[in-house]
């Protein structure tokens, strides 16, 4: 359930943003500097590599004809990572089902790129896990970065699957997230979410990070329990 109760041993926390916003860089700095933390980042491999397949590749390439295959297995995939039994105090994923949903699924179904019936079908199967899982996500950090700068740090590192994303599909993907994360939707409550301008040279964000890292990722809470 988003947003369960900080009063476990763990906590699960959540990294959100636009492509390019700088998630990969917050993870790996977290991963390499703070203890206790078991960092699960995007299973991409995963999607470049379903028995052969480069579904991610796939999508891109033809968004009309993969998004529903694509975000079916990506469904799958990133409920792995949300019912990963983590041996740390504190998980810290990279995006969740709830972005998957609220941001990228209803925009392949806002373009006319999802029909009708699938979108019904990932809403059922979504419907049924926030239902019947326990996904556990206690805080959500928003890295909210303006599309031109995401578009800018896609460019510099030059990812194959996103060689085509078009600064206005950076601008939908954005206008979701402010949707989902500043709108107080249902089922992602204000409270639990942690806005972080991200539009710093990303060099500069490792200080941000770490000067607020306890508020970022209740590590306070963290050391009551393990003590």
């Amino acid at each position: 359930m988003l947003g369960g109760s900080l009063l476990s041993d763990k906590t699960t926390v959540c990294v959100e943003g636009n492509i390019g916003c700088g998630k990969t860089t917050m993870l790996k700095l977290f991963k390499d500097q703070v203890p206790g933390v078991e960092v699960l980042t995007e299973p991409v491999c995963k999607w470049q590599n379903v028995r052969g397949h480069n579904t991610l590749g796939l999508m891109y390439e033809d968004p009309h004809r993969w998004s529903f295959a694509f975000q079916s297995y990506l469904q799958l995939t990133m409920l792995q990572n949300h019912t990963f039994p983590s041996k740390q105090p504190l998980k810290l994923m990279e995006r969740s089902l709830f972005s998957a949903r609220h941001v990228f699924v209803e925009n392949l179904y806002r373009s006319n790129k999802m029909s009708d019936a699938e979108y019904a079908i990932i809403n059922e199967w979504f419907d049924w896990i926030f239902e019947n899982m326990n996904l556990n996500v206690d805080r959500i950090i928003y890295l909210r970065t303006s599309p031109q700068k995401c578009y800018e740090r896609i460019k510099k590192r030059c990812r194959s699957e996103e060689n085509c994303i078009p600064l206005e599909y950076l601008q939908q993907i954005h206008n979701l997230h402010e949707e989902w994360l500043m709108g107080g939707s249902k089922s992602n409550p204000n409270s639990n979410v942690v806005v972080v301008d991200a539009d710093q040279p990303l060099e500069e964000m490792e200080e941000i990070y770490f000067k607020d890292d306890a508020t970022l990722l209740h590590v306070e809470r963290i050391i009551e329990v393990q003590s």
